[in-house]
């Protein structure tokens, strides 16, 4: 994405922080740097004894000043920060939530690119990852997210066009800054299609190439795991996990619900998790 061209200010990046941050951490920090700044603010000062100290003195003072306006203008800032992260949050799970409930084919076409992005970085949360946002203010090339899950780094592109497919030229440009970066691998996710010359250039390359469907389909998947994992759907009574896993066949491991409506309840999980979210109901 296209990359801010002005030079920003540290209450400015201050800011940036603060809406990337979870809003709860935010709010919890312009709590904290209130105490503290506050705290720095009410410090007396005593007069400069000598003429040998008056440097030190002047720069106390300044200092002191500083943190008189910052007790308010920090603390500020973070809540400001906290708002806008809470409402990010509101609207990228009200993106992922009409995806899941709709069929509409037209859905992921008709939203901005700054909408797209949201949607696939709420989508890779469900999935169990870590994510962060790195796009910039324009909705043309450049890493615009970055997944982690313990060791694994993945870099994803975000293509939300219209009237035309994604080609090959998209998929060697993340494939230079994965080996720039360091990262085993890449996703290039975009609402329409790819090219014939695209999906060949990435077989083999661990970049995975997730079109408008799939994401559909990887978005009701998320959301239904992650309902069942909360509160497991019973279908059949079961009196041990021998039949495996209902989705990859993998043994299942004996669990139980820490919120939602079955909390304290016992049920078996995929032994995969956080790879695989099948559960089943224990008796």
């Amino acid at each position: 994405m296209a990359r801010r061209s002005r030079r920003s200010s540290v209450i400015d990046d201050l800011f940036v922080i603060a809406t990337k941050l979870p809003w709860k951490v935010s709010a919890g920090l312009a709590v904290v740097s209130f105490l503290v700044l506050h705290g720095l603010a009410g410090v007396e000062i005593d007069s400069a004894p000598s003429t040998k100290e008056i440097g030190a003195f002047a720069a106390k003072s300044i200092f002191q000043t500083v943190a008189k306006l910052a007790q308010f203008i920090v603390p500020l800032v973070f809540v400001g920060g906290a708002i806008a992260s809470f409402m990010a949050k509101a609207r990228r799970t009200e993106l992922v939530d009409a995806v899941a409930a709709g069929n509409a084919p037209d859905s992921l076409n008709e939203m901005t690119w700054r909408e797209f992005e949201s949607l696939v970085e709420e989508a890779y949360r469900l999935r169990g990852y870590s994510v962060r946002r790195i796009g910039g203010d324009g909705p043309d090339g450049g890493v615009d997210l970055v997944l982690d899950r313990g060791a694994e780094k993945v870099l994803v592109q975000c293509k939300q066009w219209r009237a035309m497919k994604v080609g090959v030229s998209t998929i060697r440009e993340l494939y230079g800054v994965m080996a720039a970066k360091g990262a085993a691998s890449g996703i290039v996710v975009t609402s329409g299609r790819f090219t014939d010359e695209a999906v060949e250039f990435a077989s083999g390359r661990n970049i995975k190439l997730v079109e408008g469907e799939e994401l559909r389909r990887m978005i009701r998947e998320a959301k239904g795991a992650r309902g069942a994992t909360v509160a497991p759907v019973v279908a059949a009574k079961l009196d041990h996990a021998a039949d495996g896993c209902p989705k990859c066949g993998s043994s299942m491991v004996q669990r139980v619900a820490k919120r939602g409506a079955n909390a304290g309840q016992s049920f078996y999980g995929c032994s995969r998790y956080s790879a695989c979210h099948g559960t089943r109901p224990a008796t």
